[in-house]
C-alpha cells in the first residue's frame, strides 16, 4: 500500500539534490516552461505509491539523476488551484546520472546554483525556506536503519523451533516492499538477529544490493547477557560504522536496540509507539551524532526529529501521517 494523506489533499514529493563544488555546494533547480518558474525537482505521487519512491522517481524523471536520500526536510503546504497540497522533501545526493537530460514540455532546463546564495533564483518563498532548512543542517549523513521483522504468523501455531518460524504471506510481501524503500537511502551492511523471520525480512534488500545478511547473536531475544549489554555494545559498534547499516530485530528488543543506537549517537530515544511489524526507523548520522530520525512502513510513514538543540528539527516526537479522511 502506498503513502496517503487526507482524501482532499494533493501529495507530492521531491528533493534538494546537492553536489560538492570547489567553492561551495551546489543544488539542482528545474525550470518549468508552463509556469516560467524555478523550483526543486518534485511531482505528484502516483496512486498507491509510497512517498519515498515518489521522491526518487520524480527527481529521476525531471533531472535524469538517480539520487540517494538523506535527512527529511519539513513538509511544505500550500494551496494549488484551491486544493490543499503537501510536498515532502529530502536532502539528496547525486548518486549517478541515470541518462542524459533531455529538455521537455514539463522541464526544459536544469541548473546547479550555490546552496548559500541560490535562493534568489527560486520563484517561491516557500522554496527559499526549504533551501534555508537544507543549509541549516548537515548535508552529508549516513543512515543506520533499524527494522522490526515482518509478519511471521502465529507463534502458537508453529510446531517447530521458533527460531525457524518463517514469514507468512503478508510478511513476505512486506519484505519485498521495504527492500525498495530502504534502497532509497543507499546500500551498505545488513545485520540481523539469528531468527529466520528476521533474516528473511532483510534478505530481499541484501540480495538487491549484492550484499549478504550478517548474523548478530547478541540481537537474539533469547541471548543471555547481563541487562542486554552485549546487544548494546554490538549496536554501538554498528552506530560507529562509517557505512550505511541495516539492522533487523524483534518486537521484544527493538526498543532497547533503538535506545542503544541513540545513546551511541548522543541522543535520547524518541517517545511514542513502538515500531510495528515491517516498520523501520532511519537514524541519520553526522560526525558521530544523530542528525535526524524518521520512520517508515510500506503502508505509510511517520517523522521524528528528536533533538530541539538542532535548528533543522521540524518535530520532537513521532508524528503519524494523517490517515485518509
Amino acid at each position: 500500500m502506498g503513502e496517503q494523506g487526507a482524501a482532499e489533499e494533493i501529495r507530492a514529493a521531491g528533493a534538494v539534490v546537492w553536489r560538492p563544488a570547489p567553492s561551495e555546494a551546489r543544488v539542482a533547480l528545474v525550470h518549468r516552461p508552463k509556469y516560467d518558474d524555478w523550483s526543486f525537482p518534485k511531482g505528484k505521487l502516483e496512486p498507491g505509491e509510497h512517498v519515498l519512491l515518489a521522491a526518487v522517481r520524480e527527481v529521476a524523471e525531471e533531472t535524469a539523476l538517480r539520487v540517494t536520500l538523506g535527512r527529511r526536510l519539513p513538509a511544505v503546504r500550500y494551496a494549488a488551484g484551491g486544493v490543499p497540497k503537501r510536498v515532502d522533501y529530502w536532502v539528496a545526493t547525486d548518486a549517478e546520472t541515470q541518462s542524459a537530460f533531455e529538455p521537455g514540455s514539463e522541464i526544459d532546463e536544469v541548473v546547479w546554483v550555490p546552496a548559500k546564495t541560490g535562493a534568489g533564483q527560486l520563484s517561491y518563498e516557500r522554496d527559499a525556506e526549504t533551501l534555508a532548512e537544507f543549509n541549516a543542517g548537515p548535508r552529508e549523513t549516513v543512515p543506520l536503519i533499524l527494522i522490526r521483522h515482518a509478519s511471521a504468523g502465529n507463534k502458537s501455531e508453529w510446531r517447530e523451533s521458533d527460531m525457524s518460524r518463517p514469514l507468512d504471506g503478508r510478511g513476505a510481501s512486506d519484505s519485498l516492499a521495504v527492500a525498495d524503500l530502504m534502497r532509497c537511502f543507499g546500500a551498505g551492511r545488513v545485520v540481523s538477529a539469528p531468527a529466520e523471520r528476521c533474516v528473511a525480512t532483510v534478505r530481499p534488500y541484501a540480495e538487491s544490493i549484492g550484499g549478504v545478511v550478517e548474523i548478530e547473536a547478541a540481537f537474539d531475544v533469547g541471548a543471555s547477557s547481563s541487562g542486554g549489554s552485549d546487544a548494546a555494545v554490538a549496536m554501538a559498534r554498528l552506530a560507529a560504522d562509517s557505512r550505511p547499516v541495516v539492522v533487523c530485530g524483534h518486537r521484544e528488543n527493538m526498543p532497547a536496540l533503538l535506545a542503544a543506537a541513540c545513546a551511541a549517537l548522543g541522543a535520547d530515544p524518541p517517545a511514542g509507539r513502538p515500531l510495528r511489524k515491517a516498520e523501520f526507523a532511519v537514524l541519520h548520522r553526522s560526525d558521530g551524532q544523530l542528525a535526524a530520525l524518521e520512520r517508515y512502513h510500506p503502508d505509510g510513514d511517520a517523522l521524528v526529529v528528536p533533538s530541539p538543540r538542532r535548528p533543522w528539527a521540524a518535530s520532537r516526537e513521532w508524528a503519524a501521517v494523517s490517515p485518509p479522511g
